[in-house]
């Protein structure tokens, strides 16, 4: 069977590069004689792969060096504790930015170790929008200001950023991160799960200001606190090694084949205008968010009929065009286009789609 175009949210599309890159390693890397997913992360030879890994991830974002790289586990989620039990140690209030189902998650987290402030809201109308902020409401003495940077399965993004001052804004980024360029001095940690633009499922990546680390309440659990990370490489215990591996392949990826982040960007803009483009003009299909609040990463649109979007859904994946059905919060359908989807598999979708409309 041929590779078929997955729009999958997540886990998500890999570059087919990359995966025969992991295909013609994956039983002996370079002259170590194994597999990386049988070496110890002790030896010196997967010490360079997690290096590398690094190194990359540096240059490619930009991280200055006042910055730590930790390469965790436990998924995204496990930061929406990780993160108030490190930072959450001052006046113990926090803002935050409600804008979907992961903020949500963060938010009730959160609140069992600080005082949660909402600062703003776009739950009235599903989530469909980034709500305007009023300063006022800021809190000047937050530990933190917590956004999701985009939402995955409301398919919004924050085109600006708030204007928190001297609090740290700290950014779920799993949905976006390396698809543009970013100013990492801006935020106080940036995070993110891999399995969308970063490899496969089981790494998550933490970008933290070094100078709020070392600041863990006292009931933190070990593996709970960025210091002993930091400290120990990321390897107090044993990491993902496999998916940091894969990690450095897409990094090398985006460095080398798209040509770094600047293009990536500009690939991403590109393949969401071509699915917007057609959703704004379409009579049948129907975009869920308009303006600046639109994501490059995640777009949902709809019919307006439950049974023709599940018909719609299955003539597509017949089609080759798979994993376009939307969260099962909000129906629909939702495209996902990362990194690694190619601008031909967006033109190919929306070909299929006007034919289909014209087919009804």
């Amino acid at each position: 069977m041929e590779r078929v175009y997955n729009f999958s949210a997540g886990p998500s599309v890999i570059a087919e590069s990359v995966l025969k890159k992991a295909q013609a390693e994956l039983v002996n890397y370079g002259d170590a004689g194994m597999s990386v997913m049988e070496m110890s992360h002790r030896s010196p030879v997967y010490q360079a792969i997690i290096d590398e890994t690094e190194a990359l991830l540096r240059e490619v974002l930009s991280i200055p060096d006042d910055y730590a790289v930790l390469f965790l586990q436990g998924g995204a989620s496990s930061q929406f504790a990780m993160i108030p039990l490190n930072l959450a140690n001052g006046s113990g209030a926090i803002d935050l930015v409600l804008t979907g189902q992961w903020a949500s998650k963060a938010n009730q987290e959160a609140s069992k170790y600080c005082q949660v402030n909402i600062v703003g809201s776009s739950k009235d109308k599903t989530f469909s929008y980034i709500p305007k902020l009023d300063k006022s409401k800021f809190n000047p003495d937050a530990d933190y200001f917590y956004i999701c940077s985009n939402n995955t399965i409301y398919g919004t993004r924050f085109a600006t950023l708030p204007e928190c001052g001297n609090v740290p804004l700290v950014a779920d980024m799993s949905s976006c991160i390396l698809s543009e360029k970013i100013d990492v001095t801006k935020y106080g940690l940036i995070f993110a799960g891999a399995q969308k633009n970063m490899g496969p499922a089981g790494l998550t990546v933490v970008i933290i200001r070094k100078d709020l680390i070392g600041k863990a309440r006292d009931i933190t659990p070990t593996m709970f606190n960025y210091e002993i990370h930091a400290n120990n490489g990321s390897m107090y215990n044993t990491p993902p090694t496999f998916a940091i591996y894969m990690c450095k392949l897409v990094l090398e990826w985006l460095k080398n084949e798209i040509g770094g982040i600047e293009a990536m960007e500009e690939i991403n803009h590109k393949k969401a205008a071509i699915m917007y483009d057609y959703l704004d003009s379409s009579k049948v299909f129907k975009p869920t968010v308009s303006g600046a609040d639109r994501s490059y990463m995640n777009i949902p649109f709809i019919t307006g009929n439950e049974d023709l979007d599940k018909a719609f859904v299955k003539a597509a994946a017949a089609a080759g065009f798979v994993n376009l059905k939307g969260h099962r919060s909000v129906g629909g359908m939702r495209a996902s286009i990362y990194n690694a989807m190619p601008v031909e598999g967006v033109e190919k979708l929306v070909k299929f789609m006007k034919d289909y409309e014209v087919s009804l």
